[in-house]
């Protein structure tokens, strides 16, 4: 089985930390969002991993080569027309069975049970009780799906796709997206992967609904706040000793780290080499080499080599930012 993994987007929502570091590389709970799909798929077994970059892709490029051993290919995706046409890309790579993981999110899809099913493929869901918001899966009773519709009102469903897919038959996957873009069937400017996967549907392919246990977002400062509080609560807890500071679990708190005279947690990450004085953190993601003094943050993003001071509000800053209140 082979992997791809889109990642040429430019993050505009996670801004300002985007303009400095790629997407996939902004750390959550200890990790950058892109290690929680590298490990399982290495951990997996998984040997071949296509890599689609764009914006800062030679930070990812590297990232992988430093931590990973994959056989990884990279392609550069010039121009941003959607999901489809970044997978097309990865075609001249594309021999056998293909996994295609969207760097957004974080799950717990069951890998090692992928290539068992009998049918020609997976696509994973997860139960939402919003699902108007995102792309609905719409299975039958034995759970093949019939069709995936982009935002539908008041859908039979509450099976919303997240991102993550897996196609035996990649020839009629790649043929599929070429008729998709040879028909022009764009959804704002761009041609959205679903489109492919229904008109496989359409000519016969038989997909299972895939459901996991999480499904959790990176894309935004809220929701990379709460995928944040999720994985801390689920096992990525490391908390400091400290004499004379309180620490709230739970946090991840890596090494190098001084915390003086302050109360963090719960809900902290706080990377390697920080400083944090005579301040109050909580529910918030703290870059490294921050620096955080006399302080209350609350729901706030500080990126690396960051400095604040005398600050008492929610706060979103990128790598190298100062923020200084009253006198030094």
């Amino acid at each position: 089985m082979q992997v791809i993994i889109p990642l040429a987007g430019r993050g505009t929502r996670l801004l300002p930390h985007t303009h400095t570091k790629a997407k996939p590389l902004i750390r959550v709970a200890g990790k950058p969002v892109l290690s929680y799909i590298l490990d399982p798929l290495k951990k997996a077994g998984v040997k071949e991993v296509i890599f689609i970059i764009g914006y800062l892709g030679e930070q990812v490029k590297d990232f992988v080569m430093r931590n990973y051993d994959f056989d990884a290919k990279f392609v550069v995706q010039k121009e941003l027309k959607g999901q489809a046409h970044a997978i097309r890309l990865a075609e001249k790579f594309v021999h056998e069975d293909v996994l295609i993981w969207f760097s957004d999110t974080i799950s717990n899809p069951d890998l090692k049970k992928l290539q068992s099913t009998k049918n020609d493929g997976l696509i994973f869901v997860k139960e939402h009780p919003d699902p108007e918001r995102f792309g609905v899966v719409f299975p039958d009773k034995k759970g093949i799906v019939k069709k995936i519709i982009e935002k539908p009102k008041n859908p039979s469903s509450n099976l919303v796709n997240i991102g993550l897919y897996y196609v035996k038959n990649h020839k009629l996957l790649f043929n599929c997206i070429d008729e998709l873009i040879k028909r022009d069937m764009q959804l704002k400017g761009e041609f959205y992967l679903v489109d492919a996967l229904n008109l496989m549907i359409g000519y016969g392919s038989r997909f299972d609904a895939k459901k996991v246990s999480f499904w959790e977002d990176c894309g935004k400062p809220e929701t990379l706040l709460q995928t944040n509080r999720f994985l801390l609560k689920t096992g990525r807890n490391k908390p400091l000793k400290s004499k004379n500071s309180l620490i709230i679990e739970p946090v991840h708190i890596e090494d190098n780290v001084l915390i003086m005279n302050s109360i963090i947690g719960p809900n902290v990450t706080v990377a390697r080499n920080s400083i944090i004085s005579n301040s109050i953190v909580k529910n918030s993601l703290l870059g490294e080499s921050s620096c955080i003094e006399d302080a209350q943050l609350d729901e706030s993003i500080v990126g690396s080599f960051a400095r604040v001071k005398g600050f008492y509000k929610r706060l979103n800053i990128g790598d190298h930012s100062k923020i200084i209140h009253g006198r030094e």
